[in-house]
Formats: C-alpha cells, structure tokens, sequence
C-alpha cells in the first residue's frame, strides 16, 4: 500500500471513531440510576410524546457497534426504538446493502445516522430504504458522486493519520484472492482520534478495533447520495484529527445539513455522547 493510500486508510481510520471499537460512552459519565428513568426525566417530558421513529446507528471504520453505547443509553432513556447493526467494513456498496437488508426489517420511520467511514455507508444505504426520514453525520463523510475517503480526508490539512500510525496486515478472501486490513496502531490512537479520551479508555477502544478493508477508503461514492433528497444533519468536531474539522464543515455546507459544532475529537460518540444524542432527536422531531 503507498503511502497515500496508506495515509487515506488511517484518514478514513479516523472513522475510526472508528477505534471506538470497544469502550461504551467513555469520557462521558452515564447517567447516574436515580436519572434512568426513562421518559420521566424533564429532558425526556420536552420530547414529542407521538410514537418515536427508530434511530439506527452505524459504526465507522477501526470500531464496532458499541462505539454507539453512550449514545444508545441516551436515546433510549428519551424513549426511542434503537438498532446498532454492524458495518462489514469491506467496501461502501456491500456494506451498504449490508445496512439497508437490516432497516428494511423495521416497522415506521427511521433515523439513520453514521460516523466517520459510517457517512459513506449511509449516503448509499438510504437510497434503497424509503423509510429513512433523516440522515445524520456525526463526523462523517458526506460524500459527492465520485467522492472517495481518501480523497475527501487530503482536500484539507490537519489530519494526523500517516503511514506511520497505521499497520496493513494482508489477508486472503474466500475466493481465494487478496485484500489488505489496515488497523490504527496502539501507540498512535489516542493522539489520532480520541485525544479527549482518558489513555485508559483509548487503549481499550485500540485492543479491540476493527479492521477496514483498505480499498474501501479509496473506492469512490457510487451514484447519487441518499442526503440529495433525505433532510439532513451534521456534527463537527471542532478537534477531529482524522477528518480535518473543515472538512466536514464543507461537506456539511456542501450538503445543505443543519449543522451543529462540538468541542470533541473525533471519537466525539464516545467522548460526549450528550451532544450526539441530542442531534439525533432533533433530526428525529424535525423530520416529521
């Protein structure tokens, strides 16, 4: 892999929130149990008490579901219908069917939201699922047709990911030809994508990330994305070292999303699950 491609990968990494493969709502205390009561909390009374639409959240690249954990908590506590299916992380259009069998199990409307690399998935999973009412991006691509990871990531400067902080590990596929993992080292993951992360916690989420596909950083957007005629919104943050926080700032520009900033690294699902949660239930009251 060059150095390029390289460099894209560990950009898409970022997508890593995408290291936040394991520890759930790190760096943002849950709720406290006197708090969980649902519904009951003056926060949970402000929402709409008309039937919710299901929030669907996919992972971005180097993390798995439980990325979602923090924000999930939060959701349900408001009383919303959460799914967190996987994301295969072998490239944007089998993923995205991936994604899509799974929403078209859903009964009602849906709220779909990815993070970082999950931007990708969900521009192109939508299309095909008539029940997605809203899209949103939380550090994510929004991409363009043509747009690739890699490309989007190098428009702007500011992203610390380099051959350096990345390990592309080869492997066979079962049709026995080759492909190329590529993971975020240990050392390098803190610094890269969850600065604001206790060391602790980024260790965890760097042990048990998951690999992306290195070509599905760098394979462009197929067709039109889902947010040309599904309302959208972003969140950007403001510290992201992966995605370049200008970058999402013009993606998001670019898209015409209702936009909101965040002090937060890149693994801000994480890190301030708060934020994250609140977005979501304004796209789901603003989408009706």
């Amino acid at each position: 892999m060059n150095w390029k491609c390289l460099a894209t990968v560990s950009a898409l990494t970022a997508v890593g929130a995408t290291a936040c493969g394991g520890a759930s709502g790190a760096g943002s205390a849950a709720p406290k149990a006197e708090d969980a009561t649902a519904n009951k909390s003056p926060e949970a009374k402000m929402d709409d008490p008309s039937p919710k639409p299901t929030i669907a959240l996919i992972h971005g690249a180097f993390a798995d579901s439980s990325s979602w954990n923090g924000v999930v908590q939060r959701l349900q506590q408001r009383g919303y219908p959460v799914i967190a299916p996987p994301n295969p992380l072998r490239g944007i259009e089998s993923d995205a069917a991936s994604v899509a069998s799974v929403l078209k199990t859903v009964q009602g409307p849906i709220v779909l939201a990815g993070h970082s690399y999950g931007g990708m998935v969900i521009s192109e999973a939508a299309k095909s699922v008539p029940a997605v009412k809203a899209l949103v991006y939380v550090a994510a691509f929004l991409p363009e047709p043509g747009d690739s990871a890699i490309g989007l990531t190098t428009k702007f400067p500011g992203s610390k990911l380099a051959p350096t902080t990345t390990n592309p590990v080869p492997y066979a596929t079962p049709s026995g030809g080759k492909g190329v993992d590529t993971y975020i080292k240990p050392d390098a993951s803190r610094d890269v994508f969850a600065a604001d992360l206790p060391a602790s916690t980024t260790a965890i989420l760097a042990a048990t990330q998951r690999p992306i596909e290195g070509s599905a950083l760098g394979g462009p957007f197929p067709g039109t994305p889902a947010w040309k005629t599904i309302p959208s919104w972003a969140l950007v943050a403001r510290a992201d070292q992966a995605i370049p926080a200008e970058c999402e700032r013009f993606m998001a520009a670019r898209a015409k999303a209702r936009v909101v900033e965040v002090d937060a690294s890149h693994a801000v699902l994480v890190s301030r699950p708060d934020a994250v949660a609140d977005l979501i239930v304004q796209a789901a009251q603003g989408a009706r």
